[in-house]
């Protein structure tokens, strides 16, 4: 048993190199051992891309020693056929007959197909070796197909006093951000972007900040641009709009909105959705229009209300709260937040905090 955990363990590694550029397919580690010693290893570089076993199978360079191998996948091999013909129809046909599994894929085209398949082809299939990593791994893939929303990562900085912004939105006449935290947090925060689909702002962060909501300060993909505009209240010249990035804003459906819509239609896609819903249930209507987008992870950076919103509805998964040295007296106060506090650290005298909804 240690010794597939070993090798599970180093698939999981294989599988974390490809953090932002998989979706909407999962993170997948594979290698083949043969006689204690790997072979063979891979992993999912992007969707459409060949799959983690074929790689590692197709790295063996002696393809004589697949039929006394065994192969250790992170996730249970496909077995339909999507951009990819099944990886469980790859392993048969190399003539692997022994496959070591973390954990079942919960997609419905999966659940179970692709190990039926192995073990009706006459493949000796062990499942279950860290599980609960294997999980973790691809804890966005497994809370989109399991409880049909986006991953909900919450994100906001408050100064050593508590307060996220010194002025309301409102009367923040400058439009840019107010900095708490330092360029190496910054930084860090971009890289995040890069490893989500989407990130979602409100509209007096939008109002305020004129945030551009990409990674210009890492390099990886931009995320997709959610803003909830109730009644049409940000600017049109607002860097949300530049067209640079596909741009989601969520709006009301009256009347007044969607005569608006028929003359912006080019600066973004607009959903309206019912008014009275912004009052009861604007989280759990966001949720549902970002499942509906095929976005499977979102992190939510600000303002206080947005954030609040999700809070109170009980619709989040982690949170990530920096805390900066500057003191603003008064102003914006920071979200109340109550969940597990996993981990905390420093960087360059800020302090960050990661908390989870258990």
């Amino acid at each position: 048993m240690k010794v597939h955990e070993k090798y599970i363990k180093r698939c999981i590694q294989l599988a974390q190199n490809g953090l932002g550029t998989t979706y909407p397919n999962p993170m997948v580690g594979s290698v083949l051992v043969y006689k204690d010693k790997i072979i063979g290893e891979g992993w999912h570089r992007k969707a459409g891309g060949p799959h983690a076993e074929v790689i590692a199978i197709n790295s063996v360079k002696n393809k004589s020693l697949l039929k006394k191998a065994t192969i250790y996948v992170s996730l249970e091999p496909c077995s339909h056929y999507g951009k990819t013909p099944p990886c469980s129809d790859f392993i048969v046909a190399s003539g692997i007959k022994k496959v070591v599994i973390g954990t079942m894929d919960p997609f419905a085209k999966v659940a179970g197909r692709g190990i039926k398949k192995l073990f009706e082809s006459g493949c000796e299939v062990n499942l279950g070796f860290l599980e609960a990593e294997c999980e973790e791994l691809n804890k966005r893939f497994f809370t989109f197909h399991q409880h049909k929303r986006p991953y909900i990562i919450l994100k906001w900085a408050q100064s050593e006093d508590g307060f996220i912004a010194s002025l309301p939105a409102e009367i923040n006449s400058k439009r840019e951000p107010v900095w708490i935290t330092n360029k190496y947090s910054r930084q860090l925060v971009h890289k995040w972007r890069s490893e989500e689909q989407a990130i979602l702002v409100g509209t007096n962060t939008a109002v305020a900040d004129n945030p551009k909501l990409n990674t210009r300060l890492w390099d990886g993909p931009n995320p997709v641009r959610i803003v909830i505009d109730q009644h049409l209240r940000i600017m049109k010249d607002s860097a949300l709009f530049d067209g640079s990035i596909k741009t989601i804003l969520i709006c009301g459906n009256t009347t007044k909105n969607l005569n608006a819509i028929q003359l912006r239609q080019s600066e973004c896609e607009f959903l309206a959705i019912e008014t009275k819903d912004f009052e009861k249930d604007i989280a759990t209507q966001i949720c549902q229009i970002l499942y509906q987008n095929e976005l499977q992870s979102v992190i939510i950076e600000g303002g206080t209300k947005t954030i609040q919103t999700f809070i109170d509805a009980g619709l989040w998964d982690e949170a990530r709260v920096f805390s900066g040295k500057i003191q603003f007296k008064n102003g914006l106060e920071a979200p109340k937040l109550k969940g597990t506090l996993k981990s905390e650290e420093m960087i360059d005298g800020d302090q960050l905090k990661f908390y989870r909804n258990d």
